[in-house]
């Protein structure tokens, strides 16, 4: 009598399936609304996480001077960053203006992306954080501005090109700083 006994609690265990596949114990038995009122917080909990997101999102959308403006009050150790976001910016305000054709406004750009990322390097070099990072976004930007030395024309190229060594030696200069010869 006791298998018997086992064999229809097995059976009733596995006809009894409700929620999708899952077996419910015969000692709790299933409730209607229990698995809208599990739907409902999930939804819940999914808008308020993408709401969360969009907000800080929002945020995050500094201009360059309120990114300047921020680098003088920032700690030594959180300017490194800030200045490589400031040279980023610039550089994509740069490509815009080369490729609208006002090359002025271009160069101004160009130039302190020059400027933010010698700034960026001595930063991370005084305080020895973000040195990889900074170096992985030089690479990056002297990359973009050979692409945009190849678009622009023959006489706008000398001031891409210094900008391209002189990021060349600010990389050379992080990766010294983190990798010394001799140290052993």
């Amino acid at each position: 009598m006791l298998g018997v006994r086992r064999l229809s609690k097995r059976l009733r265990r596995s006809w009894c399936r409700p929620f999708g596949g899952h077996s419910v114990p015969a000692s709790r038995p299933a409730v209607p609304g229990r698995t809208f009122t599990y739907r409902l917080a999930a939804g819940l909990w999914i808008v308020a996480a993408l709401t969360t997101i969009t907000v800080s999102a929002m945020a995050v959308d500094l201009t360059v001077e309120q990114l300047k403006a921020k680098v003088a009050a920032a700690s030594v150790g959180d300017r490194p960053h800030l200045c490589v976001q400031i040279a980023e910016r610039q550089l994509a305000a740069s490509d815009k203006l080369y490729s609208t054709g006002d090359v002025e406004k271009a160069q101004a750009a160009l130039t302190d992306v020059v400027a933010f990322s010698e700034l960026a390097r001595d930063y991370a070099i005084q305080t020895h954080k973000y040195q990889k990072q900074s170096e992985i976004a030089m690479r990056t930007m002297s990359r973009k501005l050979g692409d945009i030395k190849h678009l622009v024309g023959h006489d706008d190229q000398a001031p891409i090109q210094d900008a391209i060594n002189r990021l060349q030696r600010v990389r050379d200069d992080l990766l010294m700083a983190m990798f010394p010869k001799g140290a052993k």
